[in-house]
């Protein structure tokens, strides 16, 4: 099984590149994060039409994920338990529970969406009690922190913003200390996984980058590889993010 993740930085604006990518990727089950439609609004039936069940949670902003699949698709939950934001979707695909995530950015430290973005970690901590880390699940998407120093190209540039901070990380390594493995993806470029770049000229080329789109795993599952597809991020119009991908063998 092919599985991927890609914020997509809109939908509608990245459709045709995303179509492409569809055809020529060939993943059997990808999430997506900001979408920036509302469900009506999502591509269904051009994503269908190129063997793929759709569920999509969006309300039109700046939010919105989905989850593709060609392998079935059961949903199971549309929204994250007491947060309201169209940030989470989680649907059964081909055996694997996906789950879809866009975590809150956070703003700035002193901004009350960075408490928010704590409580929406901790709420999507809770649902993991629910869940049997033996079977096949992963949590993919934008987590908008960088796990470690090395995941920032430089993290003194950094100094006193989010995605940095120890209660960010603390928030992302308690989803992975229930169990579940932080898939390391080849790079597209030097020795780090970016995949996120800025928009600003020459930040992508210079591959000045985060690391903040992950793809957390049940250990139950085995990987055979992973890399950055960097070339989606390459030309004309593309989003600020690049997808990660990963082929997998889920348990017999």
């Amino acid at each position: 099984m092919r599985i991927a993740t890609w914020n997509v930085n809109s939908v509608g604006a990245r459709l045709p590149r995303l179509l492409d990518w569809l055809q020529t990727r060939e993943p059997d089950v990808v999430a997506l994060q900001e979408t920036k439609t509302t469900d009506a609004g999502f591509p269904t039936d051009e994503v269908a039409a190129l063997g793929y069940e759709v569920m999509h949670v969006g309300d039109g902003r700046w939010n919105g994920v989905a989850v593709l699949s060609r392998v079935g698709l059961e949903p199971v939950a549309r929204q994250l338990p007491g947060m309201e934001e169209p940030r989470y979707a989680v649907a059964d695909c081909g055996g694997l529970r996906t789950i879809s995530v866009y975590v809150p950015n956070g703003r700035s430290v002193d901004d009350p969406h960075y408490a928010y973005k704590l409580e929406w970690f901790e709420a999507l901590r809770r649902t993991l009690d629910e869940q049997d880390p033996a079977q096949p699940l992963v949590i993919m998407g934008d987590f908008n922190v960088a796990r470690t120093d090395a995941d920032v190209w430089d993290v003194a540039k950094f100094s006193g913003s989010t995605h940095v901070t120890p209660p960010e990380r603390a928030a992302l390594e308690s989803l992975i200390g229930w169990g579940l493995v932080d898939v390391t993806a080849r790079p597209g470029k030097n020795d780090r996984p970016f995949t996120y770049w800025d928009y600003r000229a020459g930040m992508f080329h210079k591959d000045l980058g985060m690391r903040i789109d992950y793809v957390l795993l049940s250990p139950s599952v085995a990987v055979q590889d992973a890399y950055v597809d960097r070339e989606a991020r390459k030309g004309t119009g593309p989003s600020d993010h690049a997808p990660v991908v990963v082929d997998l063998t889920l348990p017999a």
